[in-house]
């Protein structure tokens, strides 16, 4: 059992790393009106797979390396890669509280495709919440309404990519070493967003920029690094309710640094996701299944 002091302590990892997430987003939505998104994602992989590296493989040598299925690895990284690639596109044209909140709804498009694609029984409750996390998405997004705008439709194919992620990711998880998933998935978003990387690389003069792009890495990293010593210390039935405390974050991110406020339409939305994903999160935990998180928003 968890000493309760752990479970504070895991309580307060999660919830600083989610805030690091939300400053995370709303940094690459500052960078992404001046640097092409292809650098900046490069800058965000590469940063993260060096100190992924740095920490681990001098403690655990070649052994690091060792996978069983090697190309489940490579299709978990270009997934993976898909994911932030649609997240930076996304920013760049949306509010980062309304982003945030659409893509939370990840964990109930993975129940609906356990129920049509694994052939998983999905029980009534569980239906319920992915139809309110829908309806909560379509009154953020309104198509047809004055705000609606194409850009709008980009989460919907990073929440698709991070699904897919995530059932791959529980697969693999059965056989492979988790170190050697997260080593895989760090160098092989980075050495595909360097392909791209001599076609878009601009030179920057502004400082600010450079230290966003640091900032990015940063943020990013020791996020997930904070998110893993949280469910170190304590259990994701505790933790995951905090999970959705990134929306609030991106809220007020959104609002310090581009003094956006959502409207009445997009609080309501936002509030329908935040009680139907945080339910039917818990739920799975307390079901004793493989506990499929969301990749936060700004954690690529």
């Amino acid at each position: 059992m968890n000493r309760p002091g752990s479970a504070l302590t895991g309580i307060a990892l999660v919830t600083t790393a989610m805030a690091f997430f939300a400053t995370l987003d709303t940094i690459t939505k500052f960078v992404s009106t001046s640097v092409p998104l292809l650098m900046a994602l490069w800058f965000r992989y590469v940063f993260q797979a060096l100190a992924t590296t740095a920490a681990i493989l001098p403690r655990r040598g070649l052994s690091l390396l060792r996978t069983r299925h090697p190309k489940f690895q490579c299709l978990r990284g270009l997934l993976l890669l898909t994911s932030s690639a649609l997240a930076f596109f996304s920013l760049k044209y949306m509010p980062v509280a309304e982003f945030t909140a659409i893509v939370m709804i990840t964990p109930l498009v993975i129940t609906l495709l356990a129920a049509t694609a694994l052939k998983e029984r999905v029980s009534p409750l569980r239906w319920l919440l992915v139809a309110g996390g829908f309806a909560g998405t379509l009154v953020i997004i309104r198509p047809g309404g004055e705000s609606f705008t194409w850009a709008m439709l980009l989460p919907l194919g990073l929440i698709a990519a991070n699904a897919w992620f995530q059932i791959l990711t529980s697969k693999l998880a059965k056989t492979e070493d988790p170190v050697t998933m997260h080593f895989y998935t760090g160098w092989v978003g980075t050495l595909v967003a360097s392909l791209a990387l001599p076609f878009v690389w601009a030179s920057l003069g502004a400082w600010q920029l450079w230290l966003g792009l640091v900032m990015m890495g940063m943020l990013g990293t020791v996020g997930h690094f904070m998110l893993i010593l949280a469910y170190a210390r304590t259990p994701a039935a505790t933790l995951t309710p905090f999970l959705y405390g990134q929306i609030g974050f991106a809220m007020l991110a959104g609002w310090l640094a581009f003094s956006h406020i959502p409207d009445r339409w997009s609080l309501a939305g936002i509030a329908l996701v935040t009680v139907c994903g945080g339910i039917g999160a818990w739920l799975t935990v307390r079901e004793g299944r493989v506990a499929v998180q969301p990749v936060p928003p700004g954690e690529g």
